[in-house]
């Protein structure tokens, strides 16, 4: 209640001052409503501009943190919050910054942050020596917490791991005789390491994310490429402008294919991707392939997952239209649905469609065409590293009718 008597106080005095200047020093009294309410009035700027104990300062972008001694506050609640530093890995530079954020909350002298061969960063009055002391290569060996006392020091080493395995050592000096609270250093190491495991399956997921990348850039059939250069090759001597352009679209075709390196680009990009594949192909079956193209212009700055659609496309040309005698249509389609979040997206042909059998296994993913493709496998796979649940792939077939490809992805 200490708090909350200045405020009183504050209070009896705006009343004061109010009763003053409208009963005294005005000219003539004020009656009783004007009266109230100014009072009323005055006495809610004061309560909403006072800091009182309950509420607390008004302090924005601070952290508040309390040492692990039984002082008020939830230091491991601020630890979970504060440390998103080390979702990059253990680095000199993540290391520093979290060593600072540790600091006042473990209550110590200083505070290291260690991999298992130098000091990576520390923070306080007497800062750690950069070489590994031997508190914590013993905590390296015991794969434990190691206490080691000298004089009226303390340095506690707690192991750091990921998957098991010591990566490094939170180590904590403690001077002036105090004693450490040990359990609740573990839980602040526990969660440290919860973050550089996260850092580490972060990791993993992204080098699995680029794998399946190059494995669909790979799927890139290099039948197309020889194929695409016959035809150019066929045109050079009856229209050479055409061949220039065709040259330049092949150029295009695989400067792009090859540069993506990032899991996202622009649907814009990724439509001229597809559109620069489509002319190849229009100059290769000609009168056989026709092409339609209906793009909502939102969609175009969408973000999507490079090199996707293409290998629908593909497919669609590929095991959809040339097989069939006279040829067909490819269409591709895009929208944005503001309501729902999400860009639908549609690839359509009146090829040869597929039979059941058949369908349940490209929708499964188990389906291996021929040439060896997996296209469709690869692009399941990416789709559900990348959005997890929040994605839909439909595929839809009827023998001689055709096939449709709806995929429904988030913005």
């Amino acid at each position: 209640m200490k708090g909350s008597w200045p405020l009183l106080a504050a209070i009896a005095a705006v009343w004061t001052a109010v009763w003053v200047g409208t009963q005294m020093v005005t000219a003539a009294p004020l009656e009783t409503a004007p009266t109230v309410v100014i009072g009323v009035v005055a006495t809610m700027l004061t309560v909403w501009g006072y800091p009182s104990a309950m509420r607390g300062p008004r302090q924005l972008g601070r952290l508040s943190a309390a040492p692990l001694d039984g002082t008020p506050g939830d230091p491991l609640a601020i630890v979970n919050r504060t440390l998103p530093y080390l979702r990059d890995g253990l680095t000199e530079r993540t290391a520093s910054r979290s060593a600072g954020i540790l600091l006042p909350i473990t209550g110590g002298a200083a505070v290291a942050i260690t991999d298992t061969t130098e000091v990576l960063g520390s923070a306080g009055r007497d800062r750690l020596p950069e070489t590994l002391g031997q508190s914590s290569r013993r905590a390296f060996e015991l794969g434990r917490t190691v206490r080691f006392e000298q004089g009226d020091d303390t340095e506690v080493a707690l192991p750091l791991t990921v998957e098991g395995e010591v990566v490094g050592s939170l180590v904590v000096r403690f001077d002036d005789g105090r004693i450490p609270s040990v359990t609740q250093l573990e839980s602040v190491a526990s969660l440290v390491s919860l973050h550089l495991e996260v850092a580490d399956l972060t990791n993993k997921a992204q080098q699995a994310a680029d794998a399946k990348l190059q494995a669909l850039r790979a799927q890139i059939n290099p039948h197309f490429l020889f194929n695409t250069l016959n035809t150019i090759a066929s045109k050079s001597r009856t229209d050479p402008d055409e061949t220039r352009q065709l040259l330049q679209r092949l150029a295009d075709f695989f400067r792009y294919a090859i540069q993506q390196d990032s899991q996202f680009a622009e649907f814009a990009h990724e439509y001229f991707f597809v559109r620069t594949y489509l002319s190849l192909e229009k100059a290769r079956y000609d009168d056989r392939l026709d092409l339609h193209y209906d793009i909502d212009p939102q969609i175009l700055p969408a973000k999507v997952p490079v090199l996707t659609i293409q290998p629908l496309v593909e497919n669609a040309v590929k095991h959809g239209l040339a097989p069939k005698a006279g040829g067909g249509t490819v269409a591709l389609k895009a929208r944005v649905d503001p309501l729902a979040g999400s860009m639908k997206i549609q690839v359509r042909d009146d090829g040869l469609g597929m039979e059941p059998d058949l369908l349940r296994e490209v929708a499964a993913g188990t389906y291996r065409s021929p040439s060896g493709g997996l296209a469709l496998h690869n692009i399941h796979d990416r789709l559900d590293g990348l959005y997890g649940s929040r994605y839909r792939l439909d595929i839809r077939s009827s023998p001689g009718k055709g096939t449709r490809v709806e995929l429904d992805l988030p913005l």
